[in-house]
């Protein structure tokens, strides 16, 4: 297992990013929900969670490379591996460096920068800089420092990119909707790392397990690592921490660690793969129910902002929950240009949005109402076309289908792969869409 408990301090200009935390959400909302259950037997870390998910059927390896190579990250080599441990086959990952300079080392900001001019999704890149972001957080809370002055040395900077982002990925490839987690098991014992001998949990790794459910074992050592921490504190929900939940199990995975604690318990993590048909939750106000539902309306007028600051606004709101996040052009006293933001979310979120906004922007308020919406029912289908596999995002109204759309980023990324026109893509898709060609509803 890697270690990022090593931070120096350095001074940055990085602007705040937001903490947020929670269940995860892809933006792939349907009725059948598919759930990726974290069984945290003997701890969990990043290369670990790379694997397990890696082993899941459904995740071919020449693609994952393939997306991970949208990072543009250089100086590293991936290996995976199967291995076996106590008898049980697992995948090993391993992040190598092929170019080293112990002087070097990345910031928040040279992460951030990475991600956001990666050739990742937009989901991808948000959730990565969502999960790193505690990651930064936790490390400065720690150090009596802010975010921006965490500096992370260059082993532990290029393993968790590629441990976090890769994660992200796999679970965008295998269409997860949502995390589920065990209780967190700790270790004890002391570890080495930058700072000198500390105690196990490392700090950061305890600060990030706050309010999420742990338990001791009789283990000495590290079996939870800072990454491992704050990938599943970010995008499972703490509240339901606990056994496997009820689904239908599709497939599971383990990931292999590093280390062996005890010669008769395997070092590593399970992922359990199941569908559910639990109707989407409050905090998904697509379910497309005749009834009206109620959602809250945050609006703020911007008016001493550069535009510029305005995307990472709009991704910061999305990760947070947002539903819709929109701009509009408006004039101000003394005829001054401006713009409108507006933010829809679920009622129950309106106050973290809030305070998104009041980070991001540069607003001294923020307005909220409440307001009533009709949705369309949405589900999720996949076309064959002679550029690879597209979803086809389906809306419908009390059962009869009333559009069909080819998702963008599916599209973008078969267009630049294949080097032919997003449109051309997005007419492959309609007319491999055996469902629309043969006119059925679904």
């Amino acid at each position: 297992m890697k270690d990022l408990d090593g931070a120096a301090f350095i001074s940055t200009d990085f602007s705040a990013i937001t903490d947020v935390h929670g269940p995860l959400q892809t933006g792939i909302n349907k009725h059948t929900m598919k759930i990726a259950y974290f069984d945290c037997f003997s701890g969990v870390s990043g290369d670990m969670t790379l694997g397990a998910l890696l082993a899941c059927d459904g995740a071919d390896e020449t693609q994952f490379r393939r997306r991970l190579a949208a990072l543009n990250l250089p100086g590293y080599e991936l290996s995976i591996q199967r291995v076996t441990r106590e008898g049980i086959s697992a995948t090993d990952v391993d992040v190598r460096l092929i170019e080293r300079d112990q002087g070097h080392g990345r910031h928040l900001a040279d992460i951030a920068a990475i991600l956001e001019n990666s050739g990742l999704s937009s989901w991808v890149r948000t959730t990565a800089l969502t999960v790193f972001t505690r990651l930064a957080d936790a490390e400065a809370k720690i150090h009596g420092a802010t975010r921006d002055a965490i500096h992370f040395h260059e082993v532990g900077a290029v393993d968790a990119i590629v441990d976090i982002a890769g994660s992200c990925i796999l679970l965008e490839m295998l269409g997860v909707d949502r995390i589920a987690s065990s209780s967190i098991p700790c270790g004890y014992g002391t570890i080495t790392c930058q700072h000198g001998i500390m105690p196990v949990p490392a700090p950061a790794t305890m600060e990030l397990l706050k309010g999420f459910p742990v338990h001791s074992v009789d283990i000495r050592g590290e079996l939870v690592t800072p990454t491992g921490a704050a990938l599943i504190t970010t995008l499972a929900d703490p509240k339901t921490a606990g056994r496997l939940p009820a689904m239908r199990v599709l497939t599971n995975g383990f990931g292999a660690g590093k280390k062996q604690f005890k010669p008769d318990m395997p070092n590593l993590l399970r992922i359990v793969i199941g569908e559910t048909d639990d109707a989407p939750s409050s905090h998904d106000a697509s379910s497309g129910d005749a009834t009206p539902q109620t959602v809250a309306v945050l609006e703020a007028n911007l008016d001493d902002q550069s535009p510029e600051a305005f995307d990472l606004l709009m991704e910061r709101c999305f990760a947070a929950g947002a539903l819709d996040v929109f701009f509009t052009p408006i004039q101000m006293k003394k005829n001054r240009p401006a713009t409108l933001l507006t933010v829809l979310c679920p009622a129950d979120l309106s106050e973290t949005l809030a305070a998104v906004i009041f980070r991001e922007s540069s607003t001294f308020g923020v307005r909220h109402r409440t307001q009533e919406r009709y949705t369309l029912a949405r589900t999720w289908r996949t076309a064959n076309t002679p550029y690879g596999e597209i979803r086809l995002k389906v809306g419908a109204w009390r059962g009869e289908t009333m559009t069909i759309a080819p998702e963008y980023e599916d599209c973008r990324r078969a267009a630049l792969a294949h080097g032919v026109p997003l449109a051309q893509v997005y007419r492959a898709a309609l007319i491999g869409d055996k469902d629309l060609i043969g006119g059925e509803d679904s």
